[in-house]
């Protein structure tokens, strides 16, 4: 049941209100942030006239357009934004059960999601309606289709019949399950100057897209798996010819389990020695993380792979059973060699010189599963070839396509899967301009 009716001026109060959920409101938080500002310009619109009528029509369009950008009603977007915050109560909530929770938390959350939901009852038709009464405009109703967000659909159904501050226990049970934070907001996400970045449009490769090595694809599969239901997968190192598809594969994980709670964090070779602190960030959370490094090798003056050797191996803290480390890399051995660095009886610079060879050469042999990526042979390049220009609807004759592809191979950077992408992509926009 709608509580009575209140002023713009009672519900600025309503949110500044708020203990635990303020950040809902916060700068980065766009649609809630537009949403206070037309509260107070209605306010002061309704006691005085021109500039602040003015003002009152721009903080509206504001409003309105964050939820058509985001394709929401203001009850649905508001909600969005409670399933994702980040406070005290969902932190605690997502790593607790509900009973294990503190009362005088819950106690605040409960007063929060009760003013929260008032909020979202003052939507587009109220607020619309209050403008159109103090300007002389009129504004198209807006019909909204049902929120396409996954998350926020089942918890709609469940507050149907109660109201949010009754329905904690649906609230904490997502966040015990799903997460909050920029986790639960985004499957791709990336390590850059000391904090989780998320990365909205992440590579669209699928699974399907990928032909050839599905030994290595299953082993990884497999392993993959192993992470998600909770038990302790191994490391990958994924070695190989450039151009087979190593990263592709990885990236390809995402979209096949980010809905079953995996997510992937891109960390560049720059950034290794931040590894330990990212995997203590990581460790509380309920989802699964492969952190991914692209491209690894370290010349013979860099010790970076010292802080993924503690991520690899463990120290005394204990390994963390929701994080895995996938690196891709063209070397077998990860640290590049010399033969001037193997020892002989005339050196006399270090004592143990062979420990040192053998600490560079055993540096890949700490991830648990190595899968090699060796160059496709002419059978295998023009079987990709064949699957691309399928998905791609080339209409062209077996023979003419594999010519072409042969050719191109040969003038370009040899047989292999971004060859293959490459003669494609570059075919397809051919024979669409000609």
């Amino acid at each position: 049941m709608r509580s009575p009716e209140l002023s713009a001026f009672q519900l600025l109060q309503k949110a500044a209100s708020l203990l635990v959920y303020q950040s809902v409101f916060d700068f980065e938080q766009e649609a809630g942030q537009a949403f206070l500002a037309l509260l107070q310009a209605i306010h002061t619109a309704q006691a005085k006239v021109g500039a602040e009528v003015l003002n009152c029509l721009h903080a509206y369009g504001r409003w309105l357009r964050c939820l058509v950008e985001a394709e929401q009603s203001w009850q649905d977007l508001l909600l969005t934004c409670v399933l994702r915050d980040e406070n005290p109560f969902t932190q605690q909530a997502q790593q607790k059960e509900f009973q294990e929770l503190s009362p005088a938390l819950v106690l605040a959350a409960r007063h929060d999601l009760q003013v929260l939901q008032e909020l979202s009852e003052y939507g587009e038709v109220q607020l619309r309606n209050w403008v159109e009464a103090i300007a002389p405009v009129s504004f198209p109703a807006i019909a909204w289709e049902p929120s396409s967000d996954s998350a926020v659909t089942p918890v709609k159904l469940q507050l149907e019949r109660t109201n949010w501050a009754e329905g904690i226990e649906v609230f904490a049970a997502h966040y015990h399950q799903y997460g909050t934070g920029i986790a639960a907001r985004y499957a791709a996400l990336r390590w850059h100057q000391g904090e989780l970045m998320g990365i909205a449009h992440a590579d669209p490769v699928e699974l399907g897209d990928l032909v050839g090595y599905d030994t290595q694809q299953e082993a990884l599969l497999k392993n993959t798996e192993f992470l998600l239901k909770g038990y302790s997968a191994l490391h990958v190192l994924l070695y190989g010819s450039r151009g087979s598809g190593k990263s592709s594969l990885v990236k390809a994980l995402l979209n096949r389990y980010s809905q079953d709670g995996m997510r992937l964090i891109e960390v560049a070779k720059s950034n290794l020695r931040d590894l330990p602190a990212i995997v203590d960030q990581l460790r509380p959370l309920p989802q699964k993380f492969i952190i991914f490094v692209d491209d690894l090798s370290f010349e013979e003056d860099e010790d970076d792979y010292k802080a993924l050797k503690v991520v690899l191996e463990g120290n005394l803290t204990a390994r963390s059973q929701n994080v895995v480390v996938y690196a891709t890399s063209n070397r077998r051995h990860l640290i590049r060699e010399f033969f001037g660095d193997r020892p002989r009886p005339k050196d006399g610079d270090e004592i143990h010189a062979w420990d040192t060879v053998q600490e560079k050469l055993s540096f890949s042999d700490r991830f648990g599963l190595t899968l090699t990526f060796e160059p496709p042979d002419q059978a295998t390049y023009l079987q990709i070839v064949h699957h691309l220009a399928a998905q791609t609807n080339i209409s062209l004759s077996s023979d003419d396509l594999e010519f072409q592809a042969l050719q191109w191979a040969t003038r370009h950077n040899g047989r292999s899967g971004r060859t293959a992408r490459q003669f494609v992509d570059f075919l397809r926009a051919d024979l669409a301009t000609v």
